[in-house]
């Protein structure tokens, strides 16, 4: 195991309280020792990933240096910073650690979060980029890549999640994730008129300037995505963030050439492995809403597992109709639901639900439920192979 994978592991991945002070402090004791890209913030609810990594590609495909940042990763931590088409090298990150080891006091060292640490890693990596995409955690204002100044900020559908952290309703959430708007913003598909509401407070109070996708797609875009879409299978929650990507480009004043996506793969993503299996990362109900719709008029096997923190009966009450038996996957994370307490909510739900075991070909299964479920069943699935 390498240095940096060894000392990211004795940081805790989740807090009960996080100090929001710190970032912004160690940032300004360091940033001289940096030469920062374009960077482009993207913050929302649920697309940040698919977002990032269709503009990501594109710009790279368009003969630009660029890094993407996201969070988490599936498989490997690699994933989390991406860097001209690849995910990091263990040689990269190991060099990012060690020249952060250099400028950080060590009280500072220890005091930073597992992903504010990775964060100052990433920006390292990304220094010769002509851009940087940075996709916030599960915050706006107070995220750890809120530190850095950006060009533009990308900012896909809010909606309930992370209330802990993030706020009790919509509109303390889109509050919060909106503040981190320091100039300019696109805002994309919203199903929430209260966002939209906070967007014009804050560009009055702030003097921002906070622009809508459509402001900047035509008539030919919508045609081309949808045709796009339709050629690699993808539903329509991420044509909606592809459209974004494109308001993104031409914001920049790129030229826009549709064959450029063609052969981005988005893993993870409503992504089809097999014939009869698709998994995707989402947690959320939003997620679970989007899927409901994807699925509308057929019955599929879910394989789910849920974090203690999320809304699961709620996921589980939307998806339901889609539902022809749920197999709980087992997953190993201190977050993960106790499994009698999930069973019991399935069994109250009046559900059918057992334990996963095996692929059966001749059925249709959904992997859903958080990253952690996807990581477990393609690990387990890949070895099967």
């Amino acid at each position: 195991m390498s240095k940096y994978s060894i000392f990211l592991e004795k940081k805790p991945l989740f807090y009960k309280k996080i100090d929001y002070d710190r970032m912004p402090k160690i940032w300004q004791k360091i940033k001289s020792n940096f030469s920062l890209p374009k960077i482009i913030h993207i913050v929302g609810t649920n697309g940040k990933g698919t977002t990032g990594r269709f503009l990501s590609w594109y710009l790279l495909k368009s003969g630009y240096q660029v890094g993407h940042y996201s969070s988490p990763h599936i498989l490997a931590f690699n994933e989390r910073i991406w860097l001209n088409g690849k995910d990091s090298k263990e040689c990269k990150l190991q060099e990012a650690h060690e020249f952060l080891l250099k400028i950080l006091d060590k009280d500072d060292i220890e005091a930073l979060s597992y992903f504010e640490y990775t964060t100052l890693m990433a920006i390292y990596l990304f220094q010769e980029c002509d851009y940087a995409i940075m996709e916030a955690g599960m915050g706006g204002e107070f995220d750890a890549t809120n530190v850095f100044d950006k060009i533009v900020s990308l900012v896909t559908t809010i909606d309930i999640d992370h209330q802990d952290f993030l706020g009790n309703s919509i509109e303390e959430i889109a509050y919060t994730k909106l503040r981190s708007i320091t100039n300019v913003a696109i805002l994309g598909v919203q199903i929430n008129d209260i966002v939209y509401q906070v967007a014009k407070i804050l560009q009055e109070e702030n003097g921002i300037l906070i622009k809508k996708y459509t402001d900047f797609i035509d008539e030919y875009d919508k045609i081309e995505a949808k045709k796009l879409s339709e050629k690699k299978g993808w539903p329509n929650f991420l044509k909606d963030n592809l459209l974004l990507s494109i308001s993104a480009i031409k914001f920049l004043n790129i030229k826009l050439k549709y064959e450029y996506f063609e052969d981005i793969e988005l893993f993870g993503r409503f992504q089809k492995i097999k014939d009869n299996i698709i998994v995707d990362v989402g947690h959320n109900t939003l997620a679970a809403k989007k899927i409901k719709e994807m699925f509308k008029d057929k019955k599929i096997i879910l394989i789910y597992n849920s974090y203690k923190d999320k809304k699961y009966k709620m996921i589980l009450q939307i998806l339901k109709p889609i539902i022809k038996r749920v197999e709980i996957l087992k997953i190993n994370s201190p977050r993960a639901e106790e499994e009698n307490i999930l069973q019991n909510v399935l069994n109250d739900l009046d559900i059918e639900n057992k334990f996963f075991k095996n692929i059966d070909e001749k059925e249709n299964y959904l992997v859903f439920g958080s990253f952690s479920v996807v990581e477990e069943f393609l690990k387990g699935y890949m070895l099967e192979r």
